[in-house]
């Protein structure tokens, strides 16, 4: 049995907005976990993704059985898949980028910022009426970022704004996927994009070495932490959280994910001891954000609007 079919499984009893909260908090554990890879990795930002996506890419091969169901897909829609995961390979290299010029801890409180993004984009790229209590509380993260700003060293601010980056293109490909999630199965969509992904980053990768002398292959432990990055934290939790999209909005979802910084940070502290270098305004900023995570069902309920579409 597959660690995804063991998955499935074990939590079949639950019924589909559970289950997909469920997957959901796993997948942000790892995405959490992430971050403190890509910190890890003595690898440029640019060719980390690239093995990211080339270990990921291979092993879906087999989960999707060397591609029988997306040989039955619309020539249309795969195009439209592999034009997601262009995005998905920008976001994970801005994403990784922020955590080389800033920190871990920095760059996922900036990636919390995609809740604010997706109020607006996703009622775009779905035609629905935007939801002003989603606005609301997408603008409630405005202030905390400022502190995060405000309290970080200047020389961290490059980090800042390329995260902001990251949190901007995860916002439209989240939004993307949401329109598209239920035209495939998971993982033929996860295989697409992350493929295409795969390809776009191989095509401008001689471009990057005609300029830089950064290192290619990987060395020592870098091998062992691109494996837990590409199987754990992006084979499985990518599939997992995009069959969470079916019965959830992608707002609900990005809410959720936004739950990464407090795992990511609490594994900083223990793993990199980036509390010591971070004030207790950058705390207060995160504290902040975090309310308008923890306040969304509150917000629902009160509204009394149901968190499936």
């Amino acid at each position: 049995m597959s660690i995804l079919s063991f998955f499935h499984y074990h939590i079949i009893i639950l019924n589909n907005t559970q289950k997909a909260y469920l997957q959901l908090h796993i997948a942000v554990l790892l995405y959490g976990f992430t971050a403190i890879l890509g910190d890890l990795i003595q690898l440029s930002a640019l060719v980390l993704v690239w093995w990211r996506v080339f270990i990921t890419s291979i092993s879906l091969l087999f989960l999707i059985q060397f591609g029988q169901n997306i040989k039955k897909l619309p020539k249309a829609l795969i195009l439209k898949y592999m034009g997601i995961g262009v995005l998905v390979a920008i976001h994970w290299i801005c994403f990784f980028g922020a955590i080389k010029y800033s920190n871990a801890s920095i760059t996922l409180v900036c990636l919390a910022t995609t809740s604010f993004f997706t109020a607006f984009l996703e009622p775009l790229v779905l035609k629905q009426k935007i939801k002003s209590y989603e606005i609301l509380l997408g603008l409630l993260i405005i202030p905390g970022m400022m502190l995060v700003v405000n309290n970080t060293d200047v020389s961290m601010l490059l980090g800042i704004g390329i995260g902001l980056l990251s949190a901007f293109l995860a916002s439209l490909f989240s939004s993307f996927n949401k329109k598209l999630v239920d035209e495939a199965d998971p993982m033929s969509i996860t295989f697409l994009e992350l493929g295409s992904a795969w390809l776009f980053i191989s095509l401008i990768l001689p471009l990057f070495f005609m300029n830089n002398e950064a290192v290619f292959m990987p060395s020592g432990s870098d091998w062992l932490y691109l494996i837990v990055l590409s199987l754990l934290c992006t084979t499985f939790a990518y599939v997992i959280s995009l069959d969470a999209l079916r019965h959830i909005s992608a707002f609900a979802a990005t809410l959720t994910i936004n739950l990464e910084p407090v795992y990511g940070i609490i594994l900083a502290w223990l793993i990199l001891k980036e509390n010591e270098e971070l004030s207790m305004g950058f705390y207060i900023g995160c504290g902040l954000i975090l309310g308008a995570v923890f306040s969304y069902p509150f917000v629902k309920i009160r509204f009394g609007k149901r968190i499936e579409d």
